[in-house]
This record gives C-alpha cells, structure tokens and sequence, in this order.
C-alpha cells in the first residue's frame, strides 16, 4: 500500500512502532558502548593497581640501596633518606595523575551513542516536516 493511501492513524501507528523500534535499538547501542568503556576503566584500574603492587616491592629495595649509597658519598642517613622521599614522590605523582586521567569521565561516555541520537533526532525532524 502506498503512502498516499494510508490513513492517519495507520502512519502515525507506523511512527510510533518505528520511534520504539529506535529507541529500543540506542538502548541496545548505548547498553554495548558503556560495557565497553567500563571494561577499559577496569583495565586501566587494574593495570594502576598491579603496576602499584609491583613497583612498590621493587622500589623499596632499590630505594634503600641508593640511601645506602649517598651514606657513602658523604650524607648523613637522615638526609639521604630525605632526598630518595622527595624524589620518589614526584615520580609517584606523576605516575597517579597519568593514571587519573586515564579514568576521566570524559573517557567513558558513549560517543557513539550521543552522536546517533542527535542524528537520529535530526531525522526525526526531518520527518515530521
């Protein structure tokens, strides 16, 4: 049957089965598009916490032998100790901010999602012109 034929209530019962058809299918997308991205932050957290885990046990032996080895240039141990701190805290957060940002929010909202639900409304508009 051609649209000209159709009545009223037939083409807007189509609109609203295809609106819900829609609706349904970038639920569907959005639905994928986050299980994405939050298997991305889980990853990335993950990674953070084993390369924590693991650089610590390494850190604090190395760490030690380079106290041990300014005592033998000639600091005291309070101040060799001071200055292994100060410079293993500035890696440490440089480290935690690369990490962060990996986690931004803007990381894990479904792009792909909101850019077909402003084509898809664009359409929409088109169609009810």
């Amino acid at each position: 049957m051609s649209d000209v034929n159709r009545s009223v209530p037939d083409l807007l019962g189509d609109l609203v089965q295809q609106t819900t058809t829609l609706v349904r299918k970038e639920v569907q997308l959005a639905r994928a598009e986050m299980s994405e991205k939050v298997t991305k932050a889980g990853a990335a957290a993950g990674g953070i916490a084993v390369g924590g885990v693991l650089l610590l046990a390494s850190l604090v032996i190395l760490l030690e032998a380079v106290v041990a080895f300014l005592v033998t240039l000639g600091l005291s141990a309070p101040v060799a100790g001071l200055i292994v701190a100060v410079v293993v805290a500035l890696i440490g957060y440089i480290m935690l901010q690369s990490g962060l940002k990996a986690l931004k929010a803007g990381n894990l909202t479904p792009e792909r999602t909101v850019h077909q639900l402003s084509r898809d409304a664009a359409a929409a508009k088109e169609t009810v012109r």
